[in-house]
């Protein structure tokens, strides 16, 4: 196996080859991040490694959407293609020493980290969750811009500024909303063109407590990723404690609040509306309340269980029943 890290940006390729992995050589060399330099650059990995592309592990950062083209056609040039957290690359470079910050040295540090850590493969999403996803990216980035506009707003009345400033934000507003209200029907249609999809996004909708926005996101999540379990999800969504304790002295537990905010912010709100109509997220809180905890660490847990139900009732496909009485 020979192994290959490529730190991506948005104008370029550094590309680096573990030539020799006890002496740590390496071989690089760049190419422009446009598809045109896509084949150079496969011919440059297969003649350097003397090597067919199932031999060839390649590890790429998640960055953004600069990488997403890379890998969707070295995938299907038949390579095997990583792509991993930049945080946990960042620690593993941080650990090598390295006193200086170039692409050259993320090249190798990428290298380094495919032959020592054996990352999980990367899987590209189908093209019916692919487009789920930029449908529902579009639609995060019209509620941020409609959020934006109200808030100027409220300032604008409030310093009783010009009446053509209120004109042009009344406008803003009114438009943002129509676009977000044309986009959401577009994601509902595009769910109902796809028999898994809606019948998945069905069964989540059966979990009392559960309604359209939590279930569009939660589709978009299980779709476009990969998870061999429930815990999986939680911890990508941020939802699992993190444990503080060093010696004798034991802190208090936190979410460890990583990965999408704005899906942990929409769980919370379901997360409260289950509380009083699912009946194992009710039976939870209580149960959680009377044992010393608080009732926002009731409602974390609340929301890593909603989490796992939604997991559950798509892995088994079978509506929700209820475990509590």
């Amino acid at each position: 196996m020979h192994y290959i890290g490529i730190d991506v940006s948005k104008a370029k390729l550094d590309c680096c080859w573990l030539r020799d992995v006890d002496k740590s050589k390496f071989k690089t060399k760049v190419f422009k991040n446009v598809s045109t330099d896509y084949n150079p650059l496969m011919t440059w990995l297969k003649g350097q490694t003397k090597s067919e592309a199932p031999e060839i592990l390649i590890v790429m950062e998640a960055t953004g959407v600069y990488h997403e083209n890379l890998a969707y056609y070295l995938y299907e040039q038949g390579f095997q293609v990583c792509v991993v957290n930049p945080a946990r690359t960042k620690k593993f470079a941080s650990s090598l020493g390295n006193t200086h910050k170039t692409d050259t040295k993320d090249s190798e540090a990428l290298a380094l980290y495919c032959q020592r850590m054996r990352p999980e493969l990367w899987q590209p999403e189908l093209p019916e969750a692919r487009e789920l996803k930029a449908l529902i990216a579009r639609l995060e980035a019209l509620e941020m811009d409609l959020n934006r506009e109200t808030n100027r707003l409220e300032k604008a009345d409030f310093s009783c500024s010009s009446e053509r400033v209120i004109e042009s934000l009344h406008l803003m507003i009114d438009r943002l909303r129509e676009e977000k209200d044309r986009l959401e029907q577009d994601i509902d249609d595009h769910i109902d063109r796809h028999p898994q999809l809606k019948k998945d996004r069905e069964l989540m909708e059966s979990i009392p407590g559960v309604g359209p926005v939590v279930s569009r996101l939660m589709l978009y999540i299980l779709h476009c990723r990969s998870f061999i379990d429930a815990g999986q999800v939680a911890a990508y969504l941020g939802l699992v404690p993190r444990i503080q304790q060093s010696g004798q002295w034991k802190g208090r537990s936190r979410l460890s609040k990583q990965g999408p905010a704005k899906i942990r912010a929409k769980l919370y709100m379901a997360a409260v509306s289950s509380v009083q109509h699912n009946p194992d997220i009710r039976h939870q809180f209580q149960r959680l309340v009377g044992n010393g905890k608080s009732k926002m660490q009731a409602l974390c847990a609340g929301m890593r269980k909603l989490v796992q139900i939604c997991f559950g009732v798509v892995k088994h496909q079978s509506e929700y029943r209820p475990q509590s009485a």
